[in-house]
């Protein structure tokens, strides 16, 4: 499936216990070119939980005996909690739905991709972060959704940033943020993702095939599933 990497490569994927997360996995165990895809998540072991800083840098350390790793896909997200949803209107935004979005998706993702990107295989390897269209700010047409626009916009930047210092230290590395559309999840299910989303496991095979055809020189940018290159 990934003939853009070396036979035998390794795969990691963050998050496995999501839906789209658990897709990644099913399709890359069952890849015969994949040597070992691993997951991990809030109750793995080693967990990752965005709640708590320390988690990330623990899990990196562990899973470091595992790697070094050819593939790397952080798919961490909220848009809504049982506390928060998307704010329709500006007298919606406050200080803790800002806050708890932030910390989701974009401070948990920032501090992964400062520990997991050490864990990258030399020669050839892509890491990927999943993000979303309507954190583009180009593309916003709609208005609405403040903190999770604003989360996501953040989060690009971060990859963005973060491609920009890999291209120096990690030149074979490939940075991607990945829109995967709308897939029928615990996410979209209040907004009608089970009518109008698509299996996460065709969402899942379309963003790896966006990934195994991306040139190097692609790094640090934002794509669809679709192949569509997203303005920022």
């Amino acid at each position: 499936m990934m003939h853009s990497l070396p036979e035998g490569y390794r795969a990691l994927i963050i998050g496995s216990s999501g839906t789209i997360g658990a897709a990644f996995l099913e399709l890359l165990q069952a890849d015969p070119r994949c040597g070992e895809a691993l997951g991990i998540h809030r109750h793995s072991s080693p967990a990752i939980d965005y709640a708590d800083e320390s988690t990330i840098a623990s899990a990196a350390l562990v899973l470091q005996a595992r790697g070094p790793f050819h593939l790397i896909i952080n798919t961490i997200g909220v848009l809504h909690t049982q506390a928060w949803s998307p704010e329709k209107k500006l007298a919606d935004v406050s200080y803790g739905q800002l806050e708890s979005l932030f910390q989701i998706n974009a401070f948990g993702p920032a501090v992964t991709l400062a520990k997991f990107s050490t864990l990258l295989a030399k020669d050839n390897a892509i890491m990927a972060v999943i993000s979303a269209k309507v954190g583009s700010i180009e593309d916003n047409r709609l208005g609405g959704w403040y903190s999770y626009r604003a989360s996501k916009a953040a989060l690009n930047m971060l990859i963005k940033t973060a491609a920009i210092e890999l291209r120096r230290t990690q030149a074979n590395t490939k940075l991607i943020a990945l829109h995967p559309g709308t897939v029928v999840s615990r996410l979209s299910k209040p907004f009608k993702g089970e009518q109008i989303g698509r299996p996460a496991l065709d969402a899942a095979r379309d963003m790896l095939a966006v990934l195994n055809q991306l040139p190097l020189s692609e790094s640090g940018s934002f794509y669809s599933y679709s192949g569509e290159k997203l303005p920022w």
